[in-house]
């Protein structure tokens, strides 16, 4: 009987002969059928259980991150009923435990809204509180351990073939190392890292037998599949022409959509990190057509980071470029959009750079990676400037691969100017991508064409990098002095902003590793970083660095690998200057540049990989076991990552919350003077970017009430407006509340 007959006779009512033929006597058939009818229905008592139980939601009835278990368990269960009598219940089996294991840990992990590192819950505390999340953890290693005690030697031997003892030991020293971010507590700190590297070698194991577990011939016609969607293997083209296709759009808009729902359900269409508040208000600014405008009357009672006062006027000092695009959104009325779209932009970007440096296999695998990447979609739904600057730097690169390969100056002068238009975004990161880009211009070959290039990307890149000089000439007074540096300078002391090692470096934050900056701080912030890149790249339970590791101690790199790993180290290399590693906001945000490097460098090692298992094997052609591993991880990731982070982190990130609009709905704020009581950031910060660019529009007017002066103050300052008082979320635990409205202004000498 057919592979397709036995799927069949599995899920049918069975004749006599049927039975016989399918080698099952009616008992075990209906054995299987009450399994799988038990399987079924408690998956959808589970799901049942997750979305009706009051306890997986907060008090405005939004899911928690604690409903990714039950859903993810739930849905295990129904896959696995499905594969119940079939050539594909091993694999399911595999695949669910997978699934439920990676859920598990999350349920492990201390995340949440506010701004610290992730680290796993102590022991004492998991067992006192969720004893059995150890229990099922338990039970996956002994598993995973005893089915993979049976394939031990085959392991052992392949590894012994394919690697050096110094490569699997420093591949075992990253892939440890990197599973837990450092901590000023050195016991818990290792304990951490014990619990934390078991976790994802118990994953790799489990990944290793669900590819295993695949049913004869299903890796065949996977195979086939894959190569039918990525194109073949290939050699890169010898014309070198990039393209976009359908697959690229594809992506393209997928990227975009996912992005986009994120920044609706999870981020609430509404900033949440302090510099997010600055860049929606200097884009207001400059969809209003100014620099500046005019000033409240009582500074103090609107004031926050990045918010500056001078005289009668007031202004935002970050950098022009990203608020100018983001500016396009306000006016649209769609500034949550913008960086979604921009995302796929990067996708598309990517996609014709990757076939420059390599084929469109790698482009396509590339956007494939693209499209599951939390770090990538997290990055997309926000309102911070890394999205428009990776675009800005991929858009620069692709035009200098066209000028090297055509010679053509026009695309090495738009180069420039794309080059520019990033160090107008940060300038730091548009520096780097400036001596990264020219490097490579000037390697091509002959000295007038060298010539030639480098100075239309020079002329590029200063024609549209220069229009930072009346920005800074119009707030500063001088063309030179950047309006940023100057308000830190102000706000934080003279050079404890600048790059380079120092004992006045920093401010003193808690995320500071040290007083000042030396080498041992640079240290400890690229392990921060590199661990935020481990966990955030690809979400993958196994760590997101294993394949690019082996492949960097493989000594087998090529042209195209030296020059991403030359952006990789740049990158790393400078910012390690910088005496912040960026913090645990979305990732190792510093480093967002070397996205597009650590994916493809992913990819060689994935490639070099399943070479060494072709070898190995002797096989006369390429197999597909490491990208099947590796898609199984990336579903894996998807399906119980971006949820649980979405659910756990982002909403509601920092107590920074958008529901003062419905309370200016539901008590008619109209036309009055609402004053907010509690922190300035998030209590007031959230309502700042919802008052009026004119301090005499009917709109609400939303002032920071932190003293009994300045609210005085500020309500004298309108004398005809009603008063709302609202406490903020850092005084309710919860969202804002009006208690008292609406008072006379008068009324507010007494309060």
């Amino acid at each position: 009987m057919s592979e397709k007959n036995l799927k069949t006779a599995a899920w049918l009512p069975q004749s006599d002969t049927a039975l016989r033929e399918t080698g099952r006597s009616r008992l075990e058939w209906v054995g299987l059928r009450a399994l799988q009818v038990s399987l079924f229905l408690i998956g959808l008592g589970i799901l049942f259980w997750a979305v009706t139980d009051a306890r997986f939601r907060d008090y405005e009835g939004f899911p928690l991150g604690t409903i990714c278990l039950p859903i993810v368990t739930g849905v295990s269960l129904l896959a696995l009923a499905w594969a119940v009598g079939t050539t594909w219940k091993g694999f399911a089996a595999w695949i669910s435990l997978a699934l439920v294991g990676q859920a598990v840990a999350l349920q492990l992990v201390d995340a949440g809204p506010l701004i610290h590192y992730q680290h796993l819950k102590p022991l004492d505390v998991v067992l006192r509180e969720s004893p059995w999340l150890v229990l099922f953890l338990v039970f996956q290693s002994v598993l995973v351990i005893a089915a993979l005690a049976r394939r031990l030697t085959v392991i052992r031997s392949w590894l012994r073939y394919a690697f050096r003892p110094w490569q699997l030991a420093v591949v075992f020293l990253v892939f440890v190392l990197s599973t837990a971010a450092l901590s000023r507590n050195t016991s818990g700190y290792l304990f951490e890292i014990a619990g934390a590297a078991w976790i994802q070698l118990v994953s790799l194991g489990n990944l290793v037998l669900v590819v295993w577990a695949l049913p004869e011939g299903a890796l065949a016609a996977l195979k086939f599949k894959f190569d039918a969607w990525l194109g073949e293997p290939a050699v890169p083209d010898a014309a070198k022409h990039s393209t976009l296709d359908r697959f690229a759009w594809i992506a393209a808009l997928w990227v975009t959509g996912i992005a986009a729902l994120l920044a609706i359900f999870g981020y609430q269409q509404h900033p949440h990190v302090p510099d997010e508040v600055a860049y929606l208000l200097h884009a207001r600014f400059l969809a209003a057509g100014a620099w500046t405008l005019p000033g409240p009357q009582v500074p103090a009672a609107f004031g926050t980071y990045l918010v500056q006062f001078r005289g009668d006027e007031w202004f935002i000092p970050t950098p022009p470029g990203w608020p100018a695009m983001l500016a396009l959104g306000v006016r649209l009325g769609v500034p949550w959009l913008v960086n979604p779209v921009l995302a796929g932009i990067c996708a598309l970007l990517a996609y014709l750079l990757v076939q420059e440096l390599y084929d469109r296999r790698m482009a396509r695998l590339v956007v494939l990676f693209l499209c599951v990447s939390p770090w990538f979609l997290f990055m997309g739904m926000n309102f911070m400037t890394h999205t428009f600057t990776l675009a800005c730097a991929l858009a620069a690169a692709v035009l200098v691969a066209w000028s090297r390969r055509r010679g053509q100056i026009f695309w090495a002068f738009l180069a420039g100017g794309f080059v520019g238009m990033g160090s107008l975004i940060r300038p730091l990161d548009g520096l780097i991508v400036a001596a990264l880009l020219g490097v490579w211009l000037l390697t091509v070959r002959g000295w007038r064409m060298r010539v030639f290039l480098g100075s239309a990307f020079l002329v590029g890149a200063v024609l549209v990098g220069a229009v930072v000089l009346p920005y800074n000439l119009a707030l500063t007074g001088s063309a030179t002095t950047f309006p940023l540096n100057a308000y830190l300078d102000e706000q934080f002391g003279p050079g404890k902003n600048d790059l380079g090692f120092g004992e006045n470096r920093g401010y003193g934050w808690a995320l500071q590793p040290l007083p000042g900056h030396s080498p041992l701080g640079a240290l400890i912030n690229t392990a921060l970083n590199t661990f935020s890149l481990n966990i955030e790249l690809f979400g993958w339970t196994i760590g997101s660095l294993l394949f690019l590791t082996l492949f960097l101690v493989s000594r087998e790199l090529k042209r195209s690998d030296y020059l991403l790993l030359a952006v990789m180290l740049v990158t790393v290399g400078v910012f390690g200057l910088y005496w912040y590693s960026g913090g645990p906001d979305f990732g190792a945000r510093y480093w967002y540049l070397i996205l597009l490097p650590c994916i493809v460098l992913t990819i060689r090692g994935m490639q070099l990989t399943q070479t060494k298992l072709d070898s190995y094997a002797r096989r006369t052609g390429p197999g597909a076991h490491v990208l099947a591993a590796v898609l199984v991880a990336s579903l894996v990731a998807f399906v119980n990552y971006i949820p649980w982070r979405t659910l756990d982190k982002y909403h509601h990130y920092l107590g920074m919350r958008p529901d003062i609009i419905r309370l200016a709905e539901q008590h008619q704020f109209s036309g009055g003077l609402v004053l907010v009581q509690g922190n300035e950031f998030p209590d007031y910060a959230s309502t700042l970017v919802y008052n009026p660019l004119d301090w005499t529009s009917a709109a609400p007017i939303y002032a920071w009430s932190p003293d009994a002066e300045t609210r005085i103050a500020v309500s004298r300052s309108y004398p005809d407006r009603n008063i709302w008082i609202v406490e903020g979320p850092s005084i309710t635990q919860h969202g804002y509340r009006v208690i008292a409205a609406p008072l006379d202004p008068g009324s507010m000498s007494g309060r």
